[in-house]
């Protein structure tokens, strides 16, 4: 057990006692106990003393105990609608994965862009943030390093050896798969948890609803933009392969389909599926308009895609459907506890009168709007390079929300690009999975992913703040 860890397990629960135990209330008796749970969960969270789903369960156990809200009202954030539009993206991903539909769409993307060195790195990148659109990041470059790691080694087993120019090309296949597995995430409400703690965080406590499609109108240009914007930093400014040329990396790809085989009827009704969902998700307002007695939601959308991957037979006489029961032990459960754990926390916030409290300082002090919202947007982007993403937006999201309101600006303006911002760690090994597995691969080094990461978030930082003066305020 690594010793930060040894640290971080005692350390929680001494903070959480030394907050309770503080002769003068800081906040409120019920404002402290919240402030003291939270210290120790972000002590967990940052340490991964314990797993940080485990560490997302405390407030069903202390806030009853400390009376900050009875046990059912703590339970009803673990079972909130958003958990189970989540359990319906992640029941997708599972099919995708289990048909080995994913595997043969990143393929064949590739395959279209066409196999130039350049045009491999961008074939690399549209298929990753396409899957990662759907499914988790960390799924999809795992999925994605395989294949780039055979294209890598033709150029370490070709003639010249392992050159300058091989290696530029290596490594900017490589980022490429993590910066668009973390960049294409932020384009849907199921791409990266973030995104759906946030939601869950304004259709809870603020009964502000963000339809699957309108959140794309404005993620989706962002992702684009940000991968764009990765494959010329990679290719053309820092890691340039210009003059490198090979034509067995297509032999690779048509190896790899070929294996595939052609495609089967499993995966055709898994398409069909899956486009039903999505065409539902994008449709939604206008099938409402046109039935409002449905009332449908984007998380009724996703249960019914979850239950027909269950229900509906491949072949009935032989009781084989797409999915089983058993296929879910594979299922991120504990995910789904980490946003439950998420928006419980944050309606501790708001009942115990922190998010008040925030606001009404807030208000009292003579803040620019626009400054405070790059500052928010800044130090978050930084610091989801050092600790969990989904941890920091579920302890600060309730905050901002507080300092929009002492701000007087409508909350989403600032809790949208700043929940943004959370997905956009591009500079360190830890930072998100994506990161950590290319960087488990041997090719890259610390200072190839800080050179190019530091640049691509300084960028993200001021897209983010273009966005939250020019885009969102229009959209909202």
């Amino acid at each position: 057990m690594r010793k930060s860890k040894k640290v971080g397990l005692f350390l929680g629960p001494v903070f959480f006692l030394l907050i309770l135990l503080w002769p003068q209330p800081l906040l409120s008796i019920q404002g402290d106990a919240v402030i003291a749970v939270a210290l120790w969960m972000v002590t967990w969270w940052l340490t991964e003393a314990v797993s940080i789903s485990v560490t997302a369960l405390l407030p069903l156990l202390l806030f009853p105990l400390l009376d900050i809200m009875p046990i059912a009202e703590v339970g009803n954030n673990y079972g909130s609608p958003i958990i189970f539009l989540f359990f319906g993206g992640f029941v997708m991903a599972l099919a995708l994965e289990k048909v080995n539909l994913h595997r043969r769409i990143a393929l064949n993307i590739i395959r279209i862009t066409g196999t130039t060195p350049n045009k491999v790195v961008l074939g690399f990148m549209i298929a990753t943030a396409s899957l990662s659109m759907w499914i988790s990041n960390t799924a999809t470059a795992v999925v994605m390093l395989p294949i780039a790691m055979s294209v890598i080694k033709l150029l370490i087993h070709d003639i010249d050896g392992f050159t300058k120019k091989d290696r530029n090309f290596a490594v900017s296949v490589l980022l490429g798969i993590a910066f668009s597995a973390n960049a294409g995430g932020i384009a849907t409400v199921i791409g990266t948890p973030p995104n759906s703690i946030l939601i869950g965080l304004l259709e809870n406590e603020y009964q502000i609803e963000i339809s699957f499609l309108k959140w794309m109108v404005f993620a989706l240009p962002f992702s684009i933009i940000m991968i764009g914007l990765s494959y010329i930093t990679l290719v053309h400014l820092i890691f340039p392969s210009k003059g490198l040329n090979f034509s067995a990396s297509n032999e690779v790809i048509q190896g790899e389909l070929k294996k595939l085989g052609p495609t089967r009827s499993k995966e055709k009704m898994v398409l069909g599926i899956f486009a039903v969902t999505v065409s539902l998700w994008i449709f939604r307002t206008l099938i409402n308009s046109v039935f409002p007695s449905l009332g449908l939601s984007d998380t009724m959308i996703s249960m019914f895609a979850a239950i027909s991957l269950f229900a509906v037979p491949f072949n009935l006489k032989k009781g084989d459907f797409i999915l089983d029961w058993k296929d879910t032990e594979k299922l991120a459960w504990g995910i789904l506890i980490l946003f439950g754990g998420g928006l419980a926390l944050a309606k501790g916030m708001s009942v115990s009168g922190i998010v008040d409290q925030v606001s009404q300082s807030i208000a009292a002090g003579n803040f620019s709007i626009t400054a405070t919202a790059s500052l928010l947007i800044l130090l978050m982007l930084f610091m989801t390079e050092l600790m969990s993403n989904v941890a920091l937006v579920a302890v600060l999201a309730p905050v901002v929300a507080g300092i929009a309101i002492g701000l007087g600006i409508p909350m989403v303006y600032l809790l949208i690009p700043v929940t943004m911002a959370s997905s956009c760690a591009f500079m360190l090994p830890m930072a998100t999975p994506p990161n950590a597995i290319v960087f488990a691969s041997g090719f890259i080094e610390v200072k190839d992913m800080v050179k190019a990461g530091v640049l691509l978030n300084l960028v993200a930082v001021l897209i983010l703040i273009g966005l939250f003066e020019y885009v969102i305020p229009l959209l909202f």
